[in-house]
């Protein structure tokens, strides 16, 4: 299949092959990293000291942003501004982190638990995809300063375990900030890569990426055969890494020091002081024996074996995982070929000696493991440009099937690099009560409104049981064949109603044609995603306005005067921002209406609950 290259400055399509670069997107740091001379290098930052970008977002006053250093900076002065941890977010509902809420130091909006989260600063509402695209951004600009050169194709690594949504929230991202993102690739796969391992056609291995950073730790089980990397199982903790380690440090010195909890709240330079001292302890214990720091006059010591007794609890946590993926993967621990050390946490002793003994064989760690993630996705993005004659890469769907969603939007279940054959679904729901027929109309391109795209055609399913809106479930599928032949396939879970659609003309476009359709999704990434936050903001509005509505109908007898007239005003108030084109003023007063409503919701349900089950016996 012919490459497509785009010229975003010139806003042309050209067909000559360009640098692709491979991207880390990290919760704590990211990085970005680059082919030169066939040798795989992390890009520095203009000091030409540090590759590691801290995947932080800081707000200013003006609502400028600042990204990486400057932004960790301000997470203690200013931790409602501060944003950190977002790829933790990334393709997540409230339901999905409402457990988890409380580590983070900034507000995340829970107006619907099943509707992705947005993170509130002041009365600015930002979606993680928007959030990350500024990471991506800063780091996009930090190789453009070093090429000096127009950098457009992007290969960006993710969790072998992220689902769908936060594949695709990450593709978003990465158009968001000017990227064609070319590949998704799995970290412990881009790891192995970067290790030299997957290279050779006829290579067969079964390895372990151990992959502990500053607040995850993951560990897969890879099996690779002829170019071919399977992920047999994942486990771990999205709560565990370095950063535990400098609490459990921080914890030991405030027993022993009697340090009161509240000096720590009040006295936030001291509180952040005493952090650093516990991550900087960590590093010097990597290799010295003793670590002694003066804080305010408070004299804090701690000694290698103190340090590795405080943190061998959090190791053994990470074993327990690794035995549960061996588990999973239905193989014993003799025979994995590899391990594979990632992360800035692996560069403890102790982690390398327990992950060693379980293991019962020496682990890799030649490489720098704050960097062997990016430096893999560097040798994809390499295979990808056609360098490197030895792989041959499977075929790919040039451009992104989905079907068309309430407010014209283009719901993506195919997203376009997807190998073929392929096969995804996802689950909708009716969007007013009865509703007995769904049209389903398919389209195929990379914009945020189904108007921008090419229609494939459509079709409708009929016979759903009439039921109130959103109670029923249907299943749309794409089966995309190897001969790029597209069946959909509607079926309602609950009465098992169903039909099947066969669609041709996927390669009905001519390169230059698809390259402009390209083009165009890049160019327009901004205005695309301001329009669809736009619409969907309104889709959530109108729901949230009929459910007010339906609540004062089917509980006004357990409602005061007062109580009625003001959810009656937030919803007429909601009513009035939706005609507007303000998406923040629609979520603040989405926002006002939840924060009145919710615990008049609770009461009635109490009520109601109490009165079904009156003269019952449990």
């Amino acid at each position: 299949m012919a490459k497509i290259g785009i010229n975003l400055k010139e806003g042309s399509v050209v067909k000559e092959s360009d640098i692709i670069v491979g991207i880390d997107l990290g919760t704590t740091n990211s990085l970005v990293a680059y082919i030169k001379d066939g040798e795989a290098i992390a890009v520095k930052d203009t000091n030409g000291k540090n590759t590691l970008v801290p995947s932080i977002v800081h707000f200013d006053a003006q609502k400028k942003h600042l990204v990486g250093e400057e932004a960790r900076e301000k997470l203690v002065a200013d931790p409602q501004n501060t944003i950190y941890s977002v790829k933790r977010l990334m393709g997540k509902s409230y339901n999905d982190v409402q457990n988890v809420e409380h580590y983070f130091g900034y507000e995340i909006i829970d107006e619907d638990e099943d509707k992705l989260v947005k993170v509130r600063v002041e009365d600015k509402f930002y979606t993680p995809i928007e959030l990350s695209s500024y990471i991506l951004d800063y780091l996009k600009k930090r190789i453009e300063g070093v090429l000096k050169a127009n950098i457009r194709k992007a290969v960006i690594t993710v969790p072998a375990y992220f689902n769908d949504a936060q594949r695709q929230a990450t593709r978003d991202a990465g158009k968001l900030a000017g990227l064609d993102v070319l590949r998704i690739v799995n970290e412990p796969t881009a790891a192995s890569l970067a290790y030299g391992i997957g290279l050779s056609e006829d290579e067969s291995k079964t390895i372990a990426v151990y992959d502990l950073g500053g607040g995850t730790f993951d560990i897969s089980i890879l099996q690779i055969d002829n170019g071919i990397f399977e992920v047999l199982s994942t486990n771990g903790d999205t709560f565990l890494g370095g950063d535990d380690f400098d609490r459990a440090i921080m914890d030991h010195w405030i027993k022993i020091h009697e340090i009161d909890p509240k000096r720590l709240q009040q006295e936030k330079d001291f509180s952040q002081k005493l952090r650093l001292a516990a991550e900087l302890s960590k590093k010097k214990l990597s290799s010295d024996v003793n670590f002694s720091i003066n804080i305010d006059g408070l004299e804090l010591s701690l000694n290698k074996s103190t340090f590795e007794e405080l943190i061998r609890p959090l190791i053994t946590r990470t074993i327990t995982a690794c035995k549960s993926a061996i588990r999973d993967a239905e193989l014993e621990v003799d025979e994995i070929d590899n391990i594979i050390m990632v992360g800035g946490s692996t560069r403890v002793p102790l982690v390398k000696e327990l992950v060693a003994e379980f293991f019962g064989k020496a682990v890799d760690d030649k490489l720098n493991p704050d960097e062997v993630v990016a430096l893999g996705a560097a040798i994809q993005a390499d295979v990808l440009a056609g360098n490197n004659k030895n792989l041959l890469l499977i075929d790919i769907t040039p451009l992104s099937l989905g079907i068309e969603t309430v407010g014209g939007l283009m719901d993506s279940i195919i997203p376009r690099n997807s190998k073929v054959p392929h096969r995804a679904g996802r689950q909708y729901t009716t969007s007013i009560d009865g509703q007995s027929n769904m049209k389903i109309a398919v389209y195929q391109g990379e914009r945020d409104l189904v108007e921008h795209n090419r229609k494939l055609g459509e079709f409708i399913l009929k016979g759903i049981p009439p039921m109130p809106m959103g109670l029923p479930k249907i299943e749309i599928q794409f089966i995309l064949d190897a001969d790029g032949i597209l069946k959909v396939k509607a079926k309602e879970l609950r009465s098992g109603v169903e039909q099947t659609v066969e669609m041709r003309s996927q390669y009905g476009l001519s390169e230059e044609e698809m390259g402009q359709m390209l083009l165009d999704s890049i160019m327009n990434a901004q205005s695309d995603m301001a329009t669809r936050a736009l619409l969907e903001a309104r889709n959530e509005a109108n729901n949230i306005v009929r459910s007010a509505e339906k609540f004062i109908q089917q509980n006004e007898a357990i409602l005061s005067e007062s109580e009625i007239e003001t959810t009656k005003n937030l919803t007429n108030a909601l009513k009035e921002t939706v005609k507007g084109e303000d998406k923040d003023l629609i979520n603040k007063a989405m926002a006002d209406l939840n924060e009145f409503t919710s615990p008049l919701a609770h009461r009635a349900m109490d009520v109601n609950i109490k009165e079904a089950m009156a003269g019952k016996k449990v």
